[in-house]
């Protein structure tokens, strides 16, 4: 019988090798998906609806069919060998024989050809370590991911993702280029995985049908929300894919894996980022279920607008999430922090909660909050399933409908924030509360005298894991409000209790 420990390795396992599509925020790094998939779905064994069956000699078709692209059928054979890596010719080959396949498994024609260039992984992590982030948006995301007690004031958060996607990015397709880069670990010999490609080509025929760039991903919560039918879509594809490998198509593989051979920088933001890759292929397995292909065209249309809709996808369309504000009531030297190129707010969401809540499990064995059996999803054999491996619905997280978040920064540089919370009912909201209190448990808080409403928590001075700081926890009714500052005597200066 596998040990906890065993199942969470595993679970960093299926978290590696991934790919997705480039963000256009700089300060919100690439993070990947998962690859084959071990979940009973829906095999196009048949070919999609509209796919022509090839001739018997694989001959061209008078005009642009679906299933065929470049010179090749989705079955055709094609003379590759990439023991010794791939040349031009034969990725030509590769990748539009691939497109032919895409359109077979999605049903969707390609409007043009798509450039695909492999880039040794040496060469994309420069690129990450060397981009750029205004200043004050790097302060901002430092202390987003500081309130989910997952990287500290003296570590960058930026330089934490970016060595993360370095390490863990297989490939991406670029919008704004409208390029495929698949990232190599073997530069002087490049190989690719047809899997890894496939969803790139699909993200480039998603940009291509749906226009990618028209999304509104300007928070967290909205990006994760927004990709569960993008990275969704592309996972589900992904598996379906794969399941053509095994039963009916040759496929390339790299047999040497990916990865890029090294562990991630910190998990914690890795896990904010992968619930889209998690549950969003089981999203869209069920709306192809109940309505085909065309039920999930129909949902780019009209997104996800909450990560709860994809979590729990019975509350996609109808249960909408909360438009919160939150004024500020700041004094002394405390402004609010506006990073330019961005709102002035953060939303983290049901899977920002939900990660949080989980991350104890990877920095101290024994201690759970989200015990591993509930966080782990296990397929018949017992192992991680590949197709949907974590379970980010937990009952401190379940009931979540908005959230927004305020950064503050006074003259002396230190930061703070404020926290607004709201859930189903005053029932939810002290569901929360104690999973959040046994948080403040876990990262050595204590209580400590203070006037105002709510419970004043203190973490000491002397933290080794660098987040002594104060915390006002007020639970009104539905609502939670988290205020933050550097001392106890600050917390009424970043937000004044009346």
């Amino acid at each position: 019988m596998r040990t906890v420990a065993v199942l969470l390795v595993a679970a960093l396992v299926v978290l590696s090798g991934c790919a997705g599509v480039v963000p256009t925020d700089s300060d919100d790094p690439l993070v990947g998906g998962g690859d084959d998939a071990d979940t009973p779905a829906p095999t196009p064994t048949n070919g999609s609806e509209g796919v022509t069956s090839p001739p018997p000699d694989f001959s061209d078709p008078e005009s642009d069919t679906l299933g065929w692209e470049g010179g090749y059928w989705y079955n055709e054979s094609i003379d590759v060998e990439q023991d010794d890596g791939l040349n031009d010719e034969e990725l030509a080959k590769v990748v539009n024989r691939s497109m032919a396949r895409v359109e077979y498994v999605r049903g969707l024609e390609f409007e043009q050809s798509v450039p695909v260039e492999i880039v040794p992984r040496e060469e994309f992590r420069a690129q990450q370590s060397n981009s750029t982030t205004p200043e004050n948006r790097r302060l901002f995301d430092n202390v987003k991911f500081e309130a989910l007690f997952m990287i500290n004031e003296s570590t960058d958060s930026i330089e934490t993702q970016n060595t993360n996607t370095g390490t863990s990015v297989g490939g991406y397709y670029s919008p704004s280029e409208e390029r495929i880069v698949v990232v190599s670990d073997s530069p002087d010999s490049p190989r690719l995985s047809e899997i890894t490609l496939s969803q790139e080509l699909f993200h480039a025929l998603q940009d291509q049908k749906f226009d990618l760039a028209k999304f509104n991903q300007s928070t967290r919560e909205k990006h994760n929300a927004v990709d569960g039918i993008v990275e969704g879509d592309g996972n589900y594809v992904d598996y379906l894919y794969g399941q053509q490998c095994a039963a009916e198509w040759d496929c390339l593989t790299d047999t040497r894996g990916g990865g890029g051979g090294g562990g991630l920088a910190n998990i914690g933001p890795y896990l904010v980022k992968y619930q889209p890759y998690s549950d969003g292929p089981a999203f869209v397995q069920g709306l192809r279920e109940e309505g085909g292909w065309d039920a999930v065209n129909a949902v780019y249309e009209n997104p996800p607008q909450s990560t709860e809709q994809v979590i729990h996808p019975d509350r996609y369309p109808d249960d909408e999430p909360r438009q919160l504000t939150l004024s500020d009531r700041t004094s002394d030297s405390w402004d609010r922090l506006r990073p330019e190129g961005r709102v002035a707010y953060a939303e983290l969401g049901e899977a920002g909660v939900s990660a949080m809540l989980v991350y104890p499990l990877y920095t101290r064995p024994g201690t759970a909050i989200v015990s591993p059996q509930q966080w782990l999803n296990r397929n018949e054999s017992g192992g991680v399933s590949e197709f949907d491996p974590l379970n980010y619905a937990n009952r401190y997280s379940d009931g979540l409908t908005g959230d927004r978040m305020a950064i503050y920064q006074n003259d002396a540089g230190e930061t703070g924030y404020v926290w607004k919370l709201t859930w189903e009912d005053e029932s939810e909201a002290s569901e929360f509360l104690d999973g959040y209190e046994q948080l403040l448990e876990y990262r050595n808080a204590s209580a400590v005298d203070a006037d105002g409403p709510g419970t004043v928590y203190r973490i000491p001075e002397d933290d080794p894991n660098g987040f002594a700081d104060a915390f006002r926890v007020v639970q009104d009714g539905d609502t939670v409000l988290i205020t933050n500052a550097p001392r106890v005597e600050d917390l009424d200066s970043v937000r004044s209790p009346n």
